[in-house]
Order: C-alpha cells, then sequence, then structure tokens
C-alpha cells in the first residue's frame, strides 16, 4: 500500500471506530463528536477505560498494535459491564466488532467511571503480566535493541560463530516495521516449520527514525539479505518465495565500501579509489593456503596451530616423458580436467587435479603427496612458513573466469580475489549508463529503486522512457567478510540498499564454543565485550557482575527499611 491508500484505511478505521463506539462516549459522559476524531478519540478512549493516556501511542506502533488492539476491544467491553468468558470471546474474536453490539443493541449499558484495573483471578494477573512484557520486548526489539547471534565464520577472529550480539538499531536510525501483521518478535518463519510469521500485505511506506550516525567504513553492519527468497536458509536448492524487506534473512558483514566510493578487489585485499583499505587492528583477515607437508600427519598440524576450516587434496605426480605425450594431454582436454602445476622439470612433473580413480589409472599416475587447504590469518601463515614440519606456504588466489561472482553476466570475468573496479552508488548522483554497465546497476534501479527497464537493441528503456543516464534515489553499500575465502557477501549479490540496514553490532553478551566441553564451552573472555574499537579485546563481565549485585543489594536495602 503506498501513502494515499494509508491515508484512506486510516480514516476509513476513524469512521468504523466512530460508528462503532460514539453512543458509548456518550455514556462515559463524553461527547458524540469525539469519537471521530482522528488520535484524539484515542486519547478520550484511554480516560474512558481508564488507561494511561501514552497507550495511545502504542495503537500506532506496527506488530504492538497487533497485541494492544484485543485489549482495548476487551477494556471497552468491561468499562460497561460486560465481564463475563463470553464478552471477552467476542471482543476478541468479533475484531472488535462487538462494539457495534454494544453501541446500538444492548441493554442497561453503564459505564464504570472509576473501575479496578486489578485482574480478579491469579491467572488473570499471569496473563496481564506475561502480555505487557511482550509489548515491552517488542517495542525494545523493534526500536532500540535486537539480540543476534552469529551463525557463521565469514568475519572470523573478529565475531566467532556462536557469539551472541546486542544489535543497536538507534545508532542508523530505527525502522518502522514495513510488515504490519506478525508474530511479535519472530523474524521469518514460525520456530521448527517454514510457515511464514507473517502476512505479506497490507504494507507500510518506508520510514526510518533520525541517526545518530552514519555507517562508517569498516563498520560490522547488519542488515537484511538483499537476494533472500528461500524459504529455508540452509537449503538453497529448495523452495523460493517473495519476502518483504524487513522478514528478509538478517546478515553480519563489514562495511568497505560507501556510497561514492570506486572500490577493486586485488589479491583478496580491498582497495578504494586506489588505495588499500587499512582494517583496524581487532580485523583479521583470513585466506585459504594451499600446504605441503613434510612427512609429517595433516592432523598433527591441524591440532598444533589449532585450525578449523580445511580441506586436502592430493598431489599426483608422473614422469616428464608421460606428461608431454599427445595422449595424455588430449585426454585431459576431452574429460575437461583441470590441473595446477606444483612442480616441473626434466625428469618429472607434480600437479593437483580432480580425478576420478578410473582416470588416476589410465594415465599411470602416483600420489606424491596430500596439500592441505587451510584457513589461516596472515599473521598465522608467516609462522608456518618457518615450521620445519612444513614445505610450502602458498595463498590460494583464484585465477578463475567462471565463478559464480557478481553481475553473473558474459563479459565480466571478476573472481573472488580479483574483481572491479566498481562505482557504489550514492544518492542523488547521475551515471553514465549503458549496455557494458547495466549488469551492475540493474538489480538497483528495478528491485531497490521501483523503476522498470527494457532494454531494445542498443536502447536502455526505464519506465518507459530512453535514458543513457541513471541518478539513484537510495545510498548503497559494499558488505563484505574478514573470512575472505569463506564468505557469503557483496562479491556474489553485489550492493546492499541503506533501506536493507537493520542497526549496528555493540555488544558480545554471551559466546558459546560447540566444540568445546563442559565449562568451557563458554568463552569467558568474550562475555560484554565490545564489537568495535581498536586495541586488545577486553571483557566487562566482572564489573556487570559487580553492577548487579549492586543494584540488587541496594533493593533488598530498600525493601527492609521500608519494612
Amino acid at each position: 500500500m503506498d501513502v494515499t491508500q494509508w491515508i484512506i484505511f486510516f480514516f476509513v478505521i476513524q469512521v468504523l471506530h466512530g460508528l462503532a463506539t460514539w453512543k458509548l462516549y456518550i455514556k462515559a459522559g463524553r461527547q458524540a463528536w469525539e469519537a471521530f476524531v482522528p488520535v484524539y478519540n484515542a486519547i478520550v478512549l484511554m480516560k474512558i477505560i481508564n488507561r494511561p493516556w501514552w497507550w495511545t501511542i502504542l495503537l500506532f506502533l506496527p506488530i504492538v498494535n497487533l497485541i494492544l488492539f484485543p485489549v482495548v476491544w476487551v477494556e471497552i467491553a468491561r468499562s460497561f459491564k460486560k465481564n463475563t468468558a463470553l464478552d471477552t470471546f467476542l471482543a476478541i474474536f468479533s475484531l472488535g466488532f462487538y462494539s457495534f453490539y454494544l453501541n446500538y443493541a444492548a441493554k442497561d449499558l453503564h459505564h464504570v467511571k472509576e473501575r479496578s484495573l486489578q485482574p480478579r483471578t491469579e491467572l488473570g494477573d499471569w496473563v496481564s503480566s506475561i502480555l505487557f512484557a511482550v509489548v515491552a520486548a517488542t517495542i525494545v526489539h523493534t526500536y532500540f535493541i535486537q539480540p543476534f547471534v552469529i551463525p557463521t565464520s565469514s568475519l572470523e577472529k573478529t565475531l566467532l560463530v556462536g557469539d551472541f550480539l546486542f544489535v543497536s538499531k538507534v545508532h542508523y536510525g530505527a525502522r518502522t516495521p514495513e510488515t504490519t501483521i506478525a508474530l511479535p518478535m519472530i523474524h521469518d518463519a514460525i520456530p521448527g516449520t517454514s510457515t511464514p510469521s507473517y502476512f505479506k500485505f497490507p504494507q507500510l511506506p518506508k520510514f526510518r527514525f533520525p541517526a545518530f550516525q552514519s555507517i562508517k567504513r569498516n563498520d560490522i553492519v547488519v542488515f537484511n539479505w538483499p537476494v533472500d527468497t528461500l524459504v529455508d536458509i540452509n537449503n538453497e536448492n529448495g523452495g523460493v518465495r517473495y519476502k518483504p524487506v524487513d522478514k528478509k534473512t538478517n546478515y553480519v558483514k563489514r562495511c568497505v565500501g560507501l556510497p561514492g566510493d570506486t572500490l577493486s578487489i586485488k589479491e583478496g585485499y580491498v582497495y578504494i579509489n586506489g588505495k588499500k583499505n587499512e582494517l583496524p587492528d581487532r580485523a583479521k583477515l583470513q585466506f585459504f593456503y594451499k600446504v605441503i607437508l613434510n612427512d609429517v600427519s595433516a592432523e598433527s598440524i591441524y591440532q598444533k596451530y589449532g585450525i578449523t576450516e580445511k580441506y586436502e587434496r592430493y598431489v599426483f605426480k608422473t614422469s616428464a616423458n608421460n606428461w608431454n605425450k599427445a595422449e595424455f594431454q588430449n585426454y585431459l582436454k576431452v574429460k575437461k580436467i583441470g590441473t595446477e602445476v606444483l612442480k616441473q622439470d626434466s625428469t618429472e612433473v607434480r600437479f593437483l587435479s580432480n580425478l576420478d580413480q578410473k582416470s588416476f589409472d589410465l594415465l599411470k599416475l602416483e600420489i606424491a603427496e596430500k596439500a592441505l587447504y587451510v584457513n589461516l590469518t596472515e599473521d598465522l601463515a608467516n609462522i608456518m612458513t618457518s615450521d620445519p614440519d612444513v614445505l610450502t606456504v602458498t595463498k590460494d588466489l583464484s585465477n578463475s573466469t567462471t565463478e559464480n561472482i557478481f553481475p553473473k553476466s558474459q563479459g565480466y570475468t571478476w573472481n573472488r580475489d580479483f574483481f572491479g573496479p566498481i562505482y557504489i552508488p550514492e544518492a542523488g548522483k547521475t551515471i553514465a549508463l549503458n549496455l557494458d554497465n547495466l549488469p551492475l546497476y540493474k538489480r538497483a534501479i528495478t528491485a531497490y529503486e521501483g523503476n522498470t527497464l527494457k532494454v531494445k537493441g542498443n536502447q536502455i528503456l526505464i519506465n518507459d522512457k530512453v535514458v543513457d543516464s541513471y541518478t539513484f534515489t537510495e545510498d548503497y553499500y559494499w558488505m563484505m567478510g574478514d573470512n575472505r575465502h569463506n564468505s557469503q557477501d557483496a562479491r556474489m549479490w553485489g550492493f546492499v540498499p541503506f533501506d536493507h540496514v537493520v542497526g549496528k553490532p555493540v555488544l558480545v553478551w554471551m559466546s558459546w564454543d560447540s566444540n568445546a566441553k563442559g565449562i568451557n564451552k563458554i568463552r569467558w573472555n568474550r562475555l560484554f565485550t565490545t564489537v568495535g574499537g581498536n586495541g586488545k579485546l577486553t571483557s566487562y563481565f566482572i564489573p556487570f557482575l559487580v553492577l548487579l549485585g549492586l543494584v540488587i543489594g541496594f533493593n533488598k536495602y530498600r525493601k527492609r527499611k521500608k519494612a
């Protein structure tokens, strides 16, 4: 629904409310016209049902109002002595239309001016407490702080798998939900099912509260994955469905490119406007390295260096004569078997390849050794090069021209390690648009900015008009993981528009290592640590416990003093 449709819908609701309650307003000592005035009617209604005026604000907060509307419907009935279980049932399951019955058909209605708000039963007290705890939690979750758990290793060494974060929504400006009907605090699907936890219609227009700061280069950012259409995020080959922006899967990456930047990647390093991007000292880039061992077991190396992300490949060898035979090379060509030569001299050739057993036998090969592919920081890779158990350590840079890399279009042969240059769109800035760069910006123009786009011959038509330039209406960002060879990031799906930005991680309040045992499953040194900043990671867990103890002690002292 657009803004005009929402305005019409809003006034229709106001008219319905007035028609359903104007006589009730009169019975409560108010004027009939007060039931029809938008917003003011809600303030008056709070007085009629003996509830605080600020409930009016909650009635206009998306998702929160879904919880509060049924409460108000029941409160209206009870304010006129309709207290039975049947009255409660009818008020809720008629979606508030029970008020029409009260307004026009019910007899002997009397307004209870100073009605007690205390629940009459223990069950009622319990339900009331739970209800308003959910309301408070929903407000905090939606507009202030959202919990988030790190599911993957894309920011490993900076944020670990099993880190539990608090994500601030106020730093970059909290978004109001676009999805108006949804289960509180449940993001995508109902837990344990693939059933959406929301209705796609109606949708609110986009709105964002003012930000306290803008996204800075190298900030870690939580955002909605722009290309998410998966029913099950863990099944890439499963079903798909349309998702509203605020119901797409939450991702967390480092923002390495800002609106207006020209970004490129060389040997896995990001360059901004031609200058190498300098990361904070807490950030540790990781790459896969090819490691050849000197007659020791792979497992001993894994344990020695704490390596968790790895795989192994065989290094094959054959004689130089066999390698140079036409039959040998033709077989590789016909079977489309790629090879990476590691060593070649007059007597022997050693190479890497993905061979099956049949090819291995036909080509009369031998296994020379295993090549380990291990994910390392640059510091650890340098340490391993001086290890006598290790023969070579080589960064596994890609030379592919056919990777599944953005923009996934003919003419672009970029890969994970060599990419760009690419201009990151900035709101209000105009670029020349042609068939060569159209693949880079087509999704931004159509999916994110809502235009139609067609290509007829050599002409580009936007909204049925021939164009040779385009002015962007939104800012875009380039999000990448520090774990450069094990990260699903902007290199695969491109830009992140600002309306997809959720917030800024500010605190690791808990960290759980599923590979450890017993009490060591908790990473104690990471509890209550900040996400940003420079210098050594510092835990504020002990100060937190001290502060918590002081608060509890003070509350007990105050209760004793009152007693």
